[in-house]
């Protein structure tokens, strides 16, 4: 099975165990290392996850995953916290981190209104609106970043 069948699969399958734990899936990486391949599972609740819900969420997923013999390769299972720089993925994260620090990595130079035209933005997440991404950047301007052109973004820790 391909990459992206087997990320489409266990996401879907993740999607349906973590809503009743009261958790989300927050990303997801199916790659090569080394010589084996591993597929890790990021995943986030209200007031954080801890060490015991990674293990839980690793043994039911693990025990699905054999069942469906969704990977038939050998591999390895990793779930953990998204950290502090917690991806934004889904238009729903541009509400719900409204007034943080984001970093926004685009993937062509897009225009500040002070008319600079950069591919890395760090500023204050204003918000989504009509598929546009608004930044208080930390220069003091504003950023209107389609969301069409956004190739990564994630909040950033403040010292």
């Amino acid at each position: 099975m391909a990459k992206d069948e087997v990320i489409d699969r266990v996401t879907a399958l993740a999607e349906s165990l973590l809503p009743p734990q009261g958790m989300e899936l927050v990303d997801i990486e199916y790659k090569r290392e080394g010589r084996h391949m591993v597929l890790r599972l990021f995943v986030d609740k209200v007031g954080g996850i801890t060490l015991d819900d990674c293990a839980l969420v690793s043994r039911e997923l693990s025990e699905i995953l054999d069942v469906e013999d969704v990977i038939s390769d050998y591999y390895t299972l990793e779930v953990s916290s998204p950290g502090l720089n917690r991806p934004l993925k889904r238009e729903t994260d541009y509400e719900r981190y409204r007034g943080r620090l984001v970093k926004i990595r685009t993937y062509e130079l897009v225009e500040d209104e002070a008319g600079n035209r950069r591919k890395t933005f760090l500023g204050d997440l204003e918000g989504l609106a009509d598929g546009v991404v608004t930044l208080k950047l930390r220069e003091g301007q504003m950023a209107r970043i389609p969301l069409a052109s956004i190739a990564k973004a994630s909040l950033e820790f403040e010292f």
